[in-house]
């Protein structure tokens, strides 16, 4: 699985230097399929005013195991403030729904917390 790691942390050191429209990265803590792990994922946001589709996909690690998840997200940015939403993630045999809601710290990096039926998460994203 160590082609996976490279692929994490590639798509980690590509997001912040892209700065092209919509590419950004997510690093989250949480709990899906039963297990507490950290999730490293990018997407690409598709902008419709201040709404947005953003499917994207990574890694979730946790106990010394690796899964490949994917997801997508609708949201609505309010100006100047929050951003909140629904998703559902994708993961093995498991679909999830869940709510999203990420607050600026700084231009392009949000604090981002997700919550659903058995599934939940924190984190910060980065672009978008």
């Amino acid at each position: 699985m160590k082609p996976l790691y490279l692929l994490a942390a590639a798509t980690l050191a590509f997001a912040p230097a892209a700065h092209a429209e919509g590419i950004g990265a997510e690093a989250n803590y949480g709990r899906a399929d039963g297990h507490w792990g950290t999730e490293i994922g990018a997407g690409y946001a598709m902008d419709i005013g201040g709404f947005s589709l953003t499917p994207g996909g990574g890694v979730y690690l946790r106990d010394g195991d690796t899964k490949l998840y994917g997801r997508v997200e609708a949201s609505y940015t309010l100006p100047a403030s929050a951003t909140i939403g629904a998703g559902v993630r994708f993961s093995g045999d498991n679909t999830r729904p869940y709510a999203t809601l990420a607050m600026p710290l700084i231009p392009k990096l949000r604090a981002k917390a997700n919550v659903g039926p058995k599934y939940y998460a924190v984190g910060l994203t980065l672009g978008y």
